[in-house]
């Protein structure tokens, strides 16, 4: 190599038009000679010393440029460590270390797998890593952006000037990569993109580990590496308490509204102070699981975290990732899982985002038709290109290894799956066998689900899902999308619908209370009462209830009832546990003070107990998915607004029995068909006086008479409460 710089290059390098910065600045040889030369570049410097490892002066380097090029002549030596004294345009100096001297920390395993798109730990790589290189500590940055003219790392450090820091070009893969050093954590940067039409493009890091609190974007050098997990009991317990053979109930929340502090309610808690809170709350509740809404990295407070720009960084609303990781631990350490909800179905089109990340359409599609969603003004990834693909699987597996989670819960699945979902004819682009199904969704979707559940022991997956598609909750070699569970919409819109109407009708609508165990056993179904129910206009749920303010509450105690004695898990917003009166607000507290007030205290305590008997009775949860766990009884008595059923465990002789009375009613000796004649209590009465009930009970031991009824051969007389669930369990 000559140690002439050419006219062209220096434009180039100035400009940011140099393919290969590596090969003009830096360490380098003299072609056919063992002499050395240095040179640099770095704008609004006045002069430049080249220093050994020891501090010691190796002379002045010349100025080739007014415009900041600098250059020194060495003898014959072998490459060394140095760095640079400067004295920039105001006279101060500072020493500084060369980037252009280290190598890259990609190997030639990494540049082949991120080529193919099959790096699953690609975040060990791209991002931003505080390592040590060459006994020297800085920060390693990588990104991909293939059809980038230039990208450099731009931040404090160099005064956010994207002539310097230029990165190393590894065309094969489209990364780009270098080593800054004398910086660590807590360093803020961003990538400045030239696009090959010559636009200059600030963006975060997509694979950012910590990113600036809204409003501001830019991404934030975090070692991700340093936190002592205390969880292996709950680890090593995971799986088997996530088998479907297990209760699930989940408590789904979000963040930023669960509880307030500060002045009018104006500030967050921090993920620390919700350990302290909301683990013992959930815990006290009786929930096994908690859900939260996304807490990847979002700009946009009103989306609930549902327009992701971070798919590798928490939210800095409520503090670090390693305070994140804390909140997880002690939920693990009191026993309760941790579900987080997960998007890769859109992204927004914020700037410092994804969109058109080097310039091109590089995550998105290019035609309107397959890359965007007009509902929500949100692009779609192209699941087709590898990169994308290896980018949301590696994004997926990130949070269940690096964040323990346990479950990730997809949303919009059903925007993935349809080409023509909420588009109008001519507005969407048939697959290539003339369909309207998104076969790259599809496929991304068997892939990143087969990773999760070969990868991480114990992890689960649900997708909301809410058309009739089938096999969403099969195994991939079934021919099934490979989720581990599909919420039932199904259910719950019916069933609302049902316990919305005035006791007097509803028995004209007693196929919707029924309708759903026609099909509950053909998914892995978890029975959702989640947050898009109760906001946009649709009420509380105790809105929803008619009647005076008695019946409303006792009507929503017997569909909770209902709900957690049906085949399936559980989940239920929060709010919902203790009746909350208005629909949910996400930039408020929920309103904790309405516990003050017996008939809310009342459903608190309802929605404890029946988490209790949930999880005390395995015939609620052992046979969830097969029809062997649950019999009818009644199912046809729609004048009385009354059903009744079996649930069974794996062993024929544990069960329940399930009476729910929709109607104001007080029924006496009502009749009711059994197999066994015995004796029956009643371990569970939504009417109960704790959960400000009427305290109309069965009192004792209820005998069973050789009566045969409801085609069983023995029947049982109790007393139904009104609008009440009750469950009664066999005395031999």
């Amino acid at each position: 190599m000559e140690n002439l710089l050419s006219k062209e290059e220096m434009e180039a390098i100035i400009n940011g038009d140099h393919s290969n910065p590596f090969s003009v600045l830096g360490i380098h040889k003299n072609k056919g000679s063992k002499d050395v030369f240095i040179r640099a570049y770095q704008p609004n410097s006045r002069s430049m010393e080249l220093l050994d490892n020891n501090g010691s002066s190796l002379g002045m380097m010349t100025k080739l440029d007014d415009r900041g090029f600098f250059q020194i002549n060495l003898g014959p030596r072998e490459n060394f460590a140095y760095r640079f004294r400067i004295e920039n345009d105001r006279g101060d100096f500072y020493e500084k270390e060369d980037s252009y001297r280290f190598p890259s920390i990609l190997g030639d395993i990494d540049l082949y797998l991120l080529a193919e798109g099959n790096h699953l730990d690609m975040y060990q790589k791209l991002g931003a890593h505080v390592i040590e290189l060459n006994e020297v500590r800085g920060v390693s940055f990588a990104v991909w952006a293939p059809n980038a003219k230039r990208v450099s790392v731009v931040g404090n450090f160099n005064n956010w000037d994207g002539r310097t820091t230029v990165m190393r070009n590894h065309p094969s893969c489209g990364i780009w990569d270098i080593f800054i050093p004398g910086i660590g954590q807590g360093e803020i940067y961003k990538y400045e993109v030239k696009t090959r039409e010559n636009y200059i493009l600030v963006k975060s890091d997509p694979v950012a580990f910590y990113s600036e609190k809204r409003p501001h974007t830019a991404s934030i050098v975090y070692d991700i590496n340093n936190y002592h997990w205390n969880d292996e009991g709950w680890m090593n317990y995971r799986e088997e308490a996530n088998s479907f053979d297990k209760p699930m109930s989940i408590y789904e929340v979000h963040l930023g509204s669960w509880r307030r502090k500060g002045e009018n309610g104006s500030e967050y808690l921090t993920y620390r102070e919700f350990a302290d809170h909301l683990v013992p709350y959930v815990s006290n509740m009786g929930f096994t699981h908690v859900e939260f809404l996304p807490l990847s990295e979002h700009p946009l407070d009103s989306s609930w975290g549902y327009q992701v720009t971070g798919m590798f960084a928490p939210t800095s609303r409520f503090g670090t990732p390693d305070d994140f990781r804390y909140m997880i631990d002690k939920f693990h350490q009191a026993g309760i899982g941790v579900i987080m909800d997960w998007v890769p179905a859109h992204f927004p089109k914020d700037g410092h985002g994804l969109v058109e990340f080097d310039g091109t359409h590089l995550y998105e599609h290019a035609d309107p038709r397959k890359g965007e969603h007009t509902d929500w003004g949100t692009k779609i990834y192209n699941y087709g290109r590898t990169e994308v693909c290896n980018f949301l699987c590696a994004s997926a597996l990130y949070w269940l290894k690096e964040y323990h989670i346990d479950g990730l819960r997809v949303d919009a699945v059903a925007s993935m799956l349809y080409l023509d979902y909420s588009r109008k004819s001519g507005e969407w682009l048939p697959n290539i066998y003339g369909g309207n199904e998104n076969l790259e969704a599809i496929s991304f979707l068997r892939k990143m689900n087969e990773l999760v559940y070969g990868h991480n022991k114990g992890a689960i997956t649900c997708a909301e899902e809410s058309t009739a598609w089938p096999m969403v909750s099969r195994p991939t070699s079934m021919g099934g999308l490979g989720f581990g569970y599909k919420w039932n919409m199904g259910w719950m819109n019916d069933t609302l619908k049902y316990i919305s109407k005035d006791p007097i009708h509803r028995k004209y609508h007693h196929g919707m209370l029924t309708f759903g165990l026609l099909y509950a056993f053909n998914e892995n179904f978890i029975l959702p009462i989640s947050h898009d129910e109760v906001v946009h206009g649709k009420c509380s749920m105790i809105s929803k209830m008619p009647g005076d303010e008695w019946q409303r509450f006792a009507n929503l105690r017997s569909y909770y009832g209902f709900m957690f004695t049906h085949p399936g898990k559980k989940l239920l917003f929060m709010g919902c546990e203790f009746g909350q009166d208005w629909e949910w607000n996400s930039e408020s507290s929920l309103r904790w003070h309405l516990l003050d007030y017996p008939m809310y205290k009342g459903m608190q305590n309802c929605v404890r107990d029946l988490n209790l008997m949930y999880k005390g009775n395995a015939p609620l949860y052992e046979v969830d998915f097969d029809y062997r766990g649950f019999e009818w009884i009644e199912h046809s008595n729609a004048a009385d607004s009354v059903i009744s059923y079996i649930r069974k465990g794996h062993n024929p002789a544990d069960y329940l029995i399930v009476i729910c009375n929709f109607t104001p009613v007080v029924r006496q000796n009502y009749r009711i068909g059994v197999n066994e004649l015995c004796g029956y209590q009643e371990i569970f009465n939504s009417d109960d006086v704790n959960y400000w009930g009427s305290g109309v009970k069965n009192e004792g031991v209820k005998q069973a008479e050789a009566i045969s009824w409801n085609d069983k051969p023995h029947s049982l007389q109790v007393t139904l409460p009104p609008l009440s669930t009750i469950v009664l369990k066999p005395i031999r």
